[in-house]
This record gives C-alpha cells, structure tokens and sequence, in this order.
C-alpha cells in the first residue's frame, strides 16, 4: 500500500458524503446565473428593437363644450354702498312750558298715529288754573245776565217816563261791557287749557318711533333735548354713494335693489334724488333711494345696492365660460382651426341669467363653456356646440 492510499484509508468515510451537497448547491447556482443572464440578454434585444422606427403617436385633441351667446337685452347697473336713514325724520321735543314727565307711552318701534300722546307731563297746577279761569268765565257770565235783565226793566219803563233815554244807553254799555268780559273770560280758560294740552308730548304725524331719549321723573322744558325721533309714515332711504361716472346716468324713477348689510333680504325701492354736486374729495355723488318700511331696514345700518340705469344689447355667458387671472377677464373661444384662443373681456352685470359681456365678444363666436382653465391657447380641441339658454 503506497502513501496516498493510505492517506485515503485514514479519511473518514462521511468526509466525502458531505462534498455531494456542495456540488448540487453549485449546480444551482450555475443554472441561476444562466438564467439570469438569458433574461438579461431578452431585455437587451428589446430595448434594442424599441430603438429602431416606431409608428407616431396620434395627439388625442380635448372635447370640448362651445355656445354662440348671440346678444340680448341686458340691464345697465351701478353698483354702490350707502347708509340707511328715515327718508322723513321727525324730531319731537317740548312743545309747552314743560315739566315733571310722569307717564311715557311708547317704546322704539312702536308705530303711532298723527296725534298720539308718546308722554305725559305732571300738571297739577295747570289744572287748577283752568278751574279757576272756568269759574271766572260762570261769574262773568252771571253778571252779563244781569246786565240784560236790568237793561229789559228799563226798556220797559222808558215809554211811560219813569228812565230816561240816557239811563238806557248806560244800562245797554253796561250789558255790552259784561258779555265782553264773558268772551274775555272765555278765551283765557281755552288758552289755559291749550297750554295744559301742550303738556303731553304728541306725535306730528303718523309715523314709526325710532329712538327714545325721555324717562318718567325727568324734568324737561322748552330748551330740553330731541325726546323721541320718528320716521314720517315709517318710510325709509338708503344714501347710495355713487361714481362721478355713474351718478350722470342716473334719473328720477331708476329701479333698485337694496341689500342690509348681514342679510340676505332685497328689498325694492327706487331713486328719489339725485346729488347735484359730487363730493371734491370722493368724487361721489348721493342718490337717495327711498323704500318701504321692512323690519331689515334699520337706520344707521349700512347697505349696498344696485341701481339699474337703463337696458343694453350684449352677449350673455354663463359664468362657468369666464376666466380670470391677473390680467382680467377672458374667454377660450375656437377659431376656424379647431384651436383655442384666449380672448380678453369686460364684464358688466353678473345675475341669475348669467355674465354680461360689455366688451370683447360680438356674440358670433364659438367660446368655450366649460374646462376652460384646463386649455392652452393655440391648443387644439375638438368643439361640441351647445345651444344657449
């Protein structure tokens, strides 16, 4: 037995078992990197063919929604903001010598009518004096009857000689003199009581009471402040501060719509006058618009308001075709082309029918309805025509 056989007969048996999975685990690995470089090499192959020439894309154009507005009466307005107020405001004060008030009837809002007492004044002496002015007038009166008695008895007795003619003139001036202090009488208890009806505080029209500055056991006279505010017949205005542009357009009779600030309400109402003269410094003019009585309306508030001046023809779009950016507003409308083209536009009036456009578009075009944020101009579109409302 030589040297390397009887190395081979020291080695364990099971040394050389263990070499047999080694030599699997390598065959797999070899058949995974073959595989690996095959799918290497497929991918090559097809990024090499997509190189080569390929069939263009075909550019898919947006559908689009166009509308030809055409041209329709619209309303010319001027928009404006402006205090509310009494288009007739009535200040009630002390009318007579004044006094203790002891009573107040009426509280703000409350409505009256044309001589309604709003407060009462104490009047104790007042009264008294008018006591005594009427039995002054009854004494009066007594001593005028007197007077004509004794006048009758000596027209009586003239005839037979017992009076003379100059007894009887005496006793007719007599009778003359006592029905004079009747009249004068008379006329000093209606004006006693004239002043003592001047003591209540009355309405001097009818009317809405606004404000109220008076309280029982308040003493007020004739150089006392305002008591109560009123507004003639309840009717109300708005001052509308108007453009210098604006103001010239407007007329006597112009419709309106007036909105209190913080409501929703509108309320009708219509240009009663218009400011001759405009402000130096605003360059604003008042229109006062005057409106009926509505509990939104509150004087000292505030409101806007939009004054229709007169009607013109124009195209009316609705507000989805209108875009706006830092330039202003504009339209896509689509030309011959198929493309889009961005066209500037004034805007006038915006209501429930939708935008008026003042400038820009002559109502001919075909002007994109809707995604025109989503276009380009010169991008080409495919146009669906809508007819318009």
């Amino acid at each position: 037995m030589n040297y390397e056989t009887h190395l081979a007969g020291d080695i364990p048996a099971h040394v050389f078992d263990d070499d047999r999975p080694r030599s699997g685990r390598r065959r797999g690995l070899i058949i995974g990197a073959a595989v690996a470089i095959l799918l290497i090499a497929l991918a090559a192959w097809m990024a090499f063919r997509g190189t080569g020439p390929a069939p263009a894309a075909v550019e898919q154009a947006p559908v689009v929604t166009v509308i030809v507005p055409g041209r329709s009466m619209v309303d010319q307005t001027a928009s404006s903001t402006g205090s509310l107020a009494a288009r007739v405001e009535m200040p009630v004060g002390v009318v007579g010598e004044g006094g203790e008030v002891r009573r107040v009837l009426v509280q703000p809002g409350d409505w009256v009518r044309a001589g309604q007492v709003l407060a009462v004044i104490e009047r104790s002496v007042q009264s008294e004096q008018v006591r005594s002015l009427a039995a002054q007038v009854q004494v009066a009166r007594a001593d005028a009857k007197l007077a004509q008695a004794q006048l009758d008895r000596a027209k009586a007795l003239v005839a037979r000689g017992f009076i003379s003619q100059a007894d009887i003139d005496q006793r007719t001036a007599t009778r003359d003199a006592a029905n004079a202090r009747v009249n004068v009488a008379v006329a000093q208890l209606a004006e006693q009581r004239a002043r003592t009806g001047r003591l209540d505080i009355r309405a001097p029209a009818a009317g809405l009471v606004l404000t109220r500055d008076v309280e029982p056991g308040q003493i007020v006279g004739s150089g006392s402040d305002v008591l109560f505010r009123m507004a003639k017949g309840g009717e109300m205005e708005m001052l509308a501060q108007i453009s210098e542009g604006d103001l010239a357009t407007l007329r006597v009779g112009n419709r309106a719509t007036v909105t209190p600030v913080g409501g929703t309400e509108q309320i009708a109402g219509r240009v009663w006058q218009v400011s001759p003269v405009v402000d130096p410094q605003t360059r604003q003019g008042i229109a006062r618009i005057a409106i009926p009585y509505n509990r939104a309306i509150r004087p000292g508030g505030f409101a806007s308001a939009t004054i229709v001046s007169g009607t013109a023809t124009s195209p009316m779009l609705p507000e989805s075709a209108v875009q706006t950016d830092a330039k202003g507003h504009y339209v896509y409308v689509v030309n011959a082309d198929n493309q889009a083209v961005r066209r500037d536009v004034k805007v006038g009036q915006v209501s429930g029918k939708g935008v008026a456009v003042t400038d820009g578009l002559t109502g001919a075009e075909h002007v994109v309805l809707l995604a025109g944020a989503f276009l380009a101009p010169g991008q080409k579109v495919r146009p669906e025509l809508r007819k318009a409302s």
